[in-house]
């Protein structure tokens, strides 16, 4: 069993994060110079070129949002669009099987939910090593969690 890491902790595609935001700056600078630069164009065409460049950065920056904090009462998961608080007693599972694009959290309600943060695409390595410390935090405190209760 891995050492668990200290709590608070958040996971996220670090090198994904850094490629996505990187880009999302590149492509809004880009669009707005090339906008700046055109002469012929009136002042609200450059400024529908430089409206998307922003939405363009906006939506890189929303791919860039996933991340897994877990402390002492639980995992919140935050995907593309969506935020959720779990208790350590609610997750059953942490799964990264081989394919998978992400972990997935099976739950005490049946349900399985993907988890964003944690995503084997540019560091293979570094998503596997996550999804194993993860495991490990909710085998060690859902279990713990269980013996208190029934205790």
């Amino acid at each position: 069993m891995p050492d668990l890491p200290t709590l608070p902790v958040t996971f996220r595609p670090s090198l994904t994060r850094a490629v996505l935001l990187t880009a999302g700056v590149a492509i809004f600078v880009v669009i707005t110079t090339v906008a700046l630069l055109l002469e012929q164009l009136s002042p609200g065409e450059k400024l529908s070129f430089i409206f998307i460049g922003a939405l363009l950065f906006g939506v890189l920056l929303m791919l860039a949002r996933p991340k897994v904090v877990a402390d002492e009462t639980g995992v919140t998961v935050v995907n593309i669009t969506s935020r959720r608080h779990l208790e350590w007693a609610e997750i059953l599972q942490v799964n990264l099987r081989p394919g998978d694009p992400w972990v997935f959290l099976n739950l005490s309600d049946g349900t399985s939910l993907p988890v964003l943060g944690i995503q084997p695409g540019i560091a293979k390595q570094r998503a596997i090593q996550d999804a194993r410390a993860l495991r490990a935090l909710a085998e060690a405190r859902s279990i713990g969690d269980r013996e208190q209760h029934h205790g």
